[in-house]
């Protein structure tokens, strides 16, 4: 147990600014140590800013600082796996950023690493710890809806103006980088807190494919999910809709009633049944990762438990493989 958690990040890019970084210097407990990025100019301008003591431009310096001792990688996900590799073997607990990985398997290999160093690993589905869903699941315990039915989601948006031109691309749509696209980047936000919210999905099936010949990764989604409770759901995601096709919903309906929220937008809960409509609005904190930072914290200190490990990090990762058609032996996934 220690007294004060030292953080390096690995990779503090944009990402960083203001949704993570700064909750690490702000949170109990928690002081940021140093960060590394392999621009030198921009990781010494991001350490004057954040009045950070050190800066690296090579990850295994950072890693191996011996003032650190818990790690966060905040790299696109293509070296997630290398780095949190490194730092567990290093003695050191990782806070990976989403997706955990660049598919299921990789996930198990981090998870066994952790076990083999006896190390924790975090992975930054943050909204795990807002107030926001916290607040749908207190609705989903106290029964208000009943039974859980189904869930229905859809995350609709219009390109980004850089998706028009192949020499602006941001990297979230290179696949070897980031998966496949805005899927991979956004998607796994909901699945999580679906498994989250409602358990967890045993099963997933999926069509995907290409709509608006932007960029060559899949730009139009949908599946079907199976629950272990019984409960079943259906998504849809397309990222080339026009501006009023736009949209971010999920909608759990039970036995008694529905409880309507979304994922990115933060839009007021509504509770409706037969003999309640009520409505939440539950704004976020300033730096979105704080309060899971704070639940990271605790637990490295001794105090209570995380609810997003690199288990639940590693299901979600399964559900999109399963979802785009990746590596359908399950006997691979147990």
């Amino acid at each position: 147990m220690t007294d004060v958690v030292k953080w390096g990040i690995i990779g503090a890019g944009d990402v960083t600014e203001t949704k993570s970084g700064p909750a690490f210097y702000k949170t109990e407990h928690s002081s940021l140590i140093a960060i590394m990025r392999r621009n030198e100019a921009k990781a010494e301008d991001y350490a004057r800013r954040h009045n950070v003591s050190k800066y690296y431009t090579n990850a295994d310096e950072l890693i191996n600082d011996p003032e650190i001792n818990a790690i966060y990688v905040a790299t696109p996900p293509s070296s997630h796996k290398e780095y949190a590799l490194k730092a567990l073997q290093a003695g050191k607990p990782v806070y990976v950023e989403k997706p955990m990985a660049m598919n299921y398997p990789e996930c198990k290999e981090m998870i066994e690493a952790a076990k083999k160093a006896d190390q924790k690993l975090f992975v930054a589905y943050y909204r795990r710890g807002l107030p926001y869903f916290l607040k749908v699941k207190e609705l989903l315990e106290e029964q208000s809806i009943g039974d859980i039915l189904n869930v229905s989601v859809k995350l609709f948006k219009t390109p980004q103006p850089s998706d028009h031109q192949k020499d602006t691309h941001t990297w979230r749509i290179d696949k070897a980088i980031a998966g496949e696209g805005y899927f991979y980047d956004l998607a796994p936000h909901t699945l999580d807190i679906l498994d989250f919210l409602l358990g967890e999905i045993e099963e997933a099936k999926g069509f995907s494919t290409n709509r608006g010949n932007l960029y060559e990764v899949k730009d139009t989604l949908a599946c079907i999910l199976k629950f272990k409770s019984g409960a079943i759901g259906v998504g849809e995601w397309c990222f080339v809709t026009s501006k009023n096709s736009a949209r971010d919903s999920v909608i759990i309906t039970g036995t008694k009633g529905e409880i309507r929220f979304s994922t990115f937008a933060f839009t007021p809960i509504q509770l409706q049944t037969n003999t309640i409509s009520e409505t939440f609005d539950i704004a976020s904190p300033e730096h979105i990762q704080q309060p899971l930072i704070q639940i990271i914290v605790d637990e490295l200190r001794g105090i209570g438990k995380c609810p997003s490990t690199g288990d639940s990090g590693a299901r979600t990762s399964m559900i999109m493989d399963m979802i785009l058609g990746n590596d359908l032996d399950f006997l691979n996934y147990t």
